[in-house]
């Protein structure tokens, strides 16, 4: 059953476009998270970021949330920020847009640190920043038509929301550098056939079947997920002693907790049933 929608917040401002909100509902445990500007194809802008990011804090602190989908309104995912505001920017200090820039490390950041594993929901376009969103999300479902392009190259930008750290972690570089590079097109599949996406589904069902995972994922031990995901992101700066140890720490805490109890014993119970 779907709860009570959040209010909606949206991004106006002097450097923001009028027309781009956030919409945050729940359906039942979990909290779905809407970039809604589909007039521009679901831009993003500072304020969006910053209404992200707080959304998903807020929620890592209730254990009624447990799962988190993020998907863009109508046909498309995100395209990124809005060039029309870039050339607005590029008129004020850089000190203003570092401070841009931070909020929407801040979204990605959050993303990760979040209990609850976050699942991307991609129809349409996913370019730029938008790319880079959909990377930081822990689980990616695509439609079968989906498009995903690094466009910042194009218009002589780098690359930021993390599309470089989340790309180098899942590919050898003569495949990250082809993406980065060359703002070109990558189709859906390929990028499942690279394992970065995890799951093509037909086109227009991409939300549908990431809800549905959620909602799978959300009946799991809560603390046990938040441990896994603490621990496949923490592997990435640690030798493999250290993520040996700390693996058994994550284990042995696990293993007398009450939720791991309770789950063996339903398990023993049932298999004495057949």
């Amino acid at each position: 059953m779907m709860a009570a929608a959040v209010p909606t917040i949206t991004g106006a401002g002097a450097t923001a476009t009028p027309t781009a909100r956030l919409q945050m509902h729940r359906e039942g445990a979990v909290l779905v998270l809407t970039i809604s500007n589909p007039a521009a194809r679901n831009t993003v802008n500072p304020s969006i970021y910053r209404a992200a990011a707080k959304a998903i804090r807020a929620a890592s602190g209730f254990r009624t949330v447990r799962a988190i989908v993020l998907t863009g309104e109508g046909e498309h995912f995100c395209v990124g920020g809005d060039l029309r505001r870039l050339v607005r920017q590029r008129k004020l200090p850089q000190s203003e847009q570092l401070a841009h820039s931070d909020a929407l490390n801040e979204w990605v950041m959050a993303m990760q640190e979040a209990p609850q594993p976050v699942i991307a929901a991609v129809e349409g376009t996913a370019a730029g920043s938008g790319f880079s969103l959909c990377l930081a999300c822990d689980l990616v479902v695509a439609a079968e038509d989906a498009e995903f392009v690094m466009s910042n190259v194009n218009f002589g930008l780098s690359i930021d929301g993390g599309g470089t750290d989340s790309l180098v972690r899942s590919l050898p570089p003569q495949a990250v550098l082809e993406i980065l590079l060359g703002g070109s097109v990558h189709h859906a599949r390929r990028l499942h056939d690279w394992g970065v996406v995890n799951r093509i589904v037909p086109r227009g069902t991409a939300y549908a079947a990431a809800l549905a995972w959620a909602q799978k994922l959300a009946q799991g031990p809560f603390d046990v997920q938040a441990r896994i995901k603490e621990l496949v992101y923490a592997a990435r700066g640690r030798s493999r002693r250290e993520q040996l140890e700390a693996e058994r720490g994550v284990l042995v805490e696990s293993l007398y907790s009450d939720e791991s109890g309770k789950r063996i014993k339903e398990f023993l119970t049932a298999r004495q049933k057949r």
